[in-house]
């Protein structure tokens, strides 16, 4: 599942040097983040820190292995947040007189339908992701709204109070649900895009779309599969934000997230123009810009400053991308 050995091997000339730090450049920028946090910041070499960075860091790693398939088939998908809004409303609702797996079920099956409906639009009907992708967007934060009635609907269930906030394991190793979950997500979907063959077809439609209709490859059942799991994994993100605030609230949560997710597969090395999925670069970069918008604040750097910082990082990363790309 790991996308290059981070080490360089030495005797490389400058030129290799800076083409090796661009291809890897996020672990270094995190690497030096981190070395400027264990300086300056107190208490941050703490278990404590590690876990709540790891807690907050786990929706937008979720909804970014899934924007980073659908980004590899050279798509995108702008639905995503209002997928977590949708979830957020599904889960009272589903409360109701129903086992807690039962809303957690309908809200993956909701996240696969809005895949579903976006996938078919974009390969079969021919509409451009971006366009397919905001339509639903507005469509579905819309559904949200109205299933919750414009309201936050508090609510308190022991299993969602596990899944949102509580441990498990033996005592001496008891770990985070949000956690685990992204962890195994990040398993998963490793191993989707990196051993199997609906992988090698994603990166193949990413590549050269109309090389890979020549081939025989499934192009448009590889397109349709991806948004929904880019949904599914968007409607699990939605569910577990829901948990840990105890309380759905579509009209706030997921708002921007498509931007985060965007954002940290850009930045983890992942092209726009498709063909190349880096899901350990992706879950780095999201820790990355995590930490970096923690450490900006902490630092007294103003919102709209922080905001420029985040945006220039973003225009880099493209750049870089671009200048490997024409090598």
């Amino acid at each position: 599942m790991s996308d290059a050995a981070v080490s360089a091997p030495p005797g490389r000339s400058s030129a290799e040097v800076v083409a090796w730090l661009r291809a890897r450049g996020v672990y270094v920028a995190l690497g030096l983040l981190i070395l400027f946090n264990l300086a300056f910041t107190k208490h941050f070499a703490t278990t404590g820190t590690l876990k709540l960075n790891l807690i907050q860091v786990t929706p937008i790693v979720i909804v970014s292995l899934g924007m980073a398939m659908v980004i590899g088939t050279a798509g995108i998908d702008l639905s995503v947040g209002s997928v977590m809004a949708l979830s957020s409303a599904l889960v009272p609702i589903y409360l109701r007189g129903y086992n807690p797996w039962v809303s957690v079920i309908m809200c993956i099956i909701a996240g696969a339908v809005v895949g579903l409906i976006n996938g078919v639009m974009i390969a079969i009907v021919g509409i451009q992701p971006i366009v397919a992708t905001l339509g639903t967007l507005v469509a579905v934060h819309g559904m949200a709204l109205v299933f919750a009635h414009g309201k936050l609907t508090e609510f308190f269930n022991s299993f969602y109070n596990t899944v949102g906030s509580g441990n498990i394991g033996p005592s001496f190793a008891r770990v985070s649900v949000r956690i685990l979950t992204m962890l195994v997500l990040i398993a998963v979907v490793g191993v989707i895009v990196r051993r199997s063959t609906f992988g090698r077809r994603l990166v193949a439609v990413g590549g050269n779309r109309q090389a890979s209709v020549l081939a025989g490859l499934p192009v448009r059942s590889t397109i349709i599969t991806v948004y929904m799991l880019c949904s599914i994994l968007a409607a699990v993100a939605g569910v577990l934000e829901t948990a840990r605030s105890g309380a759905g609230n579509p009209g706030k949560l997921g708002n921007l997230m498509e931007l985060s997710a965007i954002t940290a597969v850009v930045v983890g090395g992942t092209p726009l123009t498709g063909g190349r999925v880096k899901i350990l670069g992706t879950c780095f970069a999201a820790l990355f810009l995590l930490l970096l918008g923690a450490t900006l604040i902490r630092q007294n750097v103003p919102q709209p400053a922080t905001l420029m910082i985040q945006a220039v990082i973003i225009v880099a990363a493209v750049f870089f991308q671009r200048e490997r790309g024409t090598r």
